[in-house]
């Protein structure tokens, strides 16, 4: 395609944002994006699924996840505004309904994915200070379930505190969290080649990274497919990357070998982080509780004092993903509050500190409901790949479809096969034949009602009172965090 109206080859397109990010800021930022909760506290409940196979599931979900990240990258070097799915999916279909739905479930995948790292933040900071332990049925140490649901509780309220208040995310805020996040993970690495080196004493055994078992008698297919429907948890988060295109330099040039670069580094750590798990702590050690690296630095490192401060590196990083996920959801509801299809109190903000207010309390309301009613951290974490799998099957749907809107400048153009593929295999990893938990299905599915049930009341009301019809008018200003959640 020929560059003709733009300021530069490289689809720089004329925005009131200023251009701050190149290529090693944004590496960061993606890398930073997808880090997270998912690692921290789900390896052990993938590995329950398949035994010492524990990497296969992460290399599948990553395989997912980079096919639908080459739709993505079409889209927003093609279109490079601020607005993430829901302007994609807008400009294919033109429905408003189906806008409203994309953008509601973004927002409530969100408000899950904060759920989860509630509770994972809760069960590290009582490891860590060593409290609240009790023994299973198996004789491991644990963390009380009810202390955890307290500790989520105080958590939340503490992070709906702080989003009142107003926080705004700086590129080198995001640099630290990132590096502080990514440093537990290579610690991970560190541990199992210090134990390798026989530095450690402690046992390692790589012949069970090939042992495949699946204790609910599954055969090999499936019981991948119900693990890499909660391994893909752990690569959520690259599609938020989509909202910095008007801070980007050069958009359409830098934003494909830098997406692209993010997700082969991420997935290159979570394999080995997997490998090194396994190796060094058996699977029915690791499937137990809801720190699993934290029992493998205390097994691969004994005479080192790691385990001491691992706790709060995870900690840090789960943290992290609570506070921009809810600051994304509650922005996310404000602004389809404002453009008419929900309520008009939940736009409401506050005078002083200029935060939406009503949002904030509304969103805090869900995950306080979450956590109290899904002790579960691997349900929660499943919820929220379920949804995103859905949204995403929908973005390579509008990516083959606005393949007919030509534009003027050079874009990135995934190979066809490229988002037929990662629409099937979407929408086949949202499908019951995955052997999620039914209760899976029903949180989602009640979110979606609350949400529905809302855009109704909406409608009633524009329609009686104000004879105004209930439609998004500017996809692209539906608040400042469509895109995804941070893992």
């Amino acid at each position: 395609m020929s560059d003709t109206t733009l300021d530069t080859a490289g689809g720089e397109q004329e925005t009131e944002l200023k251009r701050v990010m190149g290529p090693k800021l944004l590496l960061l930022f993606i890398v930073g994006d997808i880090l997270g909760t998912g690692i921290y506290a789900l390896t052990g409940k993938v590995a329950g699924e398949v035994g010492g196979a524990v990497w296969l599931p992460f290399m599948v979900a990553f395989a997912i996840a980079i096919i639908t990240a080459f739709s993505y990258l079409e889209l927003v070097t093609k279109y490079p505004r601020a607005g993430g799915a829901a302007s994609f999916v807008h400009r294919a279909f033109e429905i408003h309904f189906i806008t409203f739905l994309v953008t509601f479930t973004v927002m409530a995948s969100g408000i899950t994915s904060a759920s989860t790292a509630s509770r994972a933040f809760a069960e590290n900071l009582f490891k860590g200070f060593h409290l609240f332990g009790e023994t299973n049925a198996e004789g491991q140490a644990v963390v009380n379930a009810g202390a955890i649901s307290i500790g989520a509780l105080f958590f939340i309220l503490l992070v709906m505190t702080v989003n009142f208040r107003g926080v705004a995310e700086s590129v080198k805020a995001n640099v630290v969290l990132t590096l502080i996040e990514l440093s537990g993970l290579l610690l991970v690495i560190f541990v199992g080649l210090w134990a390798v080196a026989g530095f450690s004493g402690a046992e390692v055994d790589f012949s069970r990274i090939t042992v495949f078992e699946s204790p609910s008698g599954k055969n090999a297919f499936m019981a991948v497919t119900a693990a890499t429907g909660l391994a893909f948890f752990a690569m959520v988060g690259f599609e938020d990357s989509v909202n910095m295109a008007e801070e980007t330099k050069e958009p359409s040039r830098i934003f494909p070998k830098v997406m692209l670069s993010g997700l082969l580094l991420t997935g290159l750590i979570y394999v080995l982080v997997s490998i090194t798990a396994v190796a060094l702590v058996p699977v029915g050690e690791l499937a137990q509780g809801g720190t699993p690296l934290l029992t493998v630095v205390e097994r691969g490192a004994p005479n080192l004092p790691i385990d001491t401060i691992y706790p709060f590196i995870a900690m840090f990083a789960v943290a992290n993903s609570a506070l921009i996920n809810m600051m994304m959801a509650s922005r996310l509801l404000y602004g389809m509050a404002q453009q008419g299809v929900l309520p008009k109190p939940l736009g409401l903000v506050h005078h002083g500190r200029q935060t939406p207010w009503a949002a904030i309390l509304f969103t805090t309301a869900l995950a306080i409901g979450l956590i109290l009613l899904v002790t579960s951290v691997s349900n929660l974490g499943d919820v929220t790949a379920l949804l995103l799998l859905g949204v995403f099957s929908v973005v390579n749907v509008a990516c083959l479809i606005l393949r007919k809107d030509t534009v003027s400048h050079e874009h990135f153009t995934a190979p066809t096969a490229l988002p037929v593929i990662g629409a099937l295999a979407c929408a086949y990893m949202v499908g019951p034949w995955t052997g999620r938990d039914g209760s899976v299905y029903a949180i989602a599915g009640w979110l979606l009602v609350i949400g529905v049930g809302l855009w109704a009341v909406t409608w009633f009301l524009n329609r009686a009172l104000y004879s105004r019809p209930t439609r998004i008018k500017e996809p692209e200003e539906l608040g400042t965090g469509d895109g995804g959640p941070r893992n």
